[in-house]
């Protein structure tokens, strides 16, 4: 039984209706449609925790999706897995790759900022200097991107950018 007809929850349920309801009457090929159930299924197990199930489901959608802003969004959500569980470098992996498919994702720009000055933090408490900021030169780079994708999110990342003099004038018009 899939996952989407298992979920107790009322607003999963509301959700699991309403994409069926599309499933039904959207216009396209079998495989595409086949996909997006794994990838709905993908989202219901990631939101209650059980990654593994998510992942699966996830690796299935990929291997049936063909557009490539959809595989953006599951290579995206497969990076949320993976930096969850503190696997960082898989994580800026996949972001990356659902970046070359889909370059106006502002949350995934804003992923690899949040994992690149998470590192820097780490350098800078092992005493690498350089190192650390080299990352937080990476991440301002990064959310300066996500920034003007979208300028009205990540509002404590422009607060960094300027508390850290990595900010430009005219990086967020």
């Amino acid at each position: 039984m899939p996952r989407t007809q298992r979920n107790d929850n009322f607003i999963d349920k509301s959700f699991t209706v309403m994409a069926d309801i599309i499933l039904k009457v959207l216009p396209t090929n079998k495989k595409a449609k086949e996909a997006f159930a794994y990838y709905r299924d993908g989202m219901s197990a990631q939101a209650d925790g059980e990654y593994a199930e998510a992942m699966d489901n996830y690796k299935e959608a990929l291997t049936l999706e063909d557009d490539p802003n959809d595989r953006s969004y599951i290579l995206y959500n497969m990076g949320l897995i993976h930096a969850s569980n503190g696997e960082h470098e898989r994580a800026l992996e996949l972001y990356h790759e659902s970046i070359e498919l889909n370059p106006r994702m502002p949350q995934a720009l804003n992923n690899i900022a949040v994992i690149y000055q998470y590192q820097g933090e780490r350098a800078k408490e092992e005493g690498n200097s350089d190192e650390s900021e080299a990352l937080f030169d990476k991440a301002a780079e990064y959310w300066k991107q996500a920034i003007r994708l979208a300028p009205g999110n990540y509002i404590e990342a422009q607060n960094w950018l300027k508390i850290t003099g990595r900010s430009e004038l005219d990086a967020f018009l």
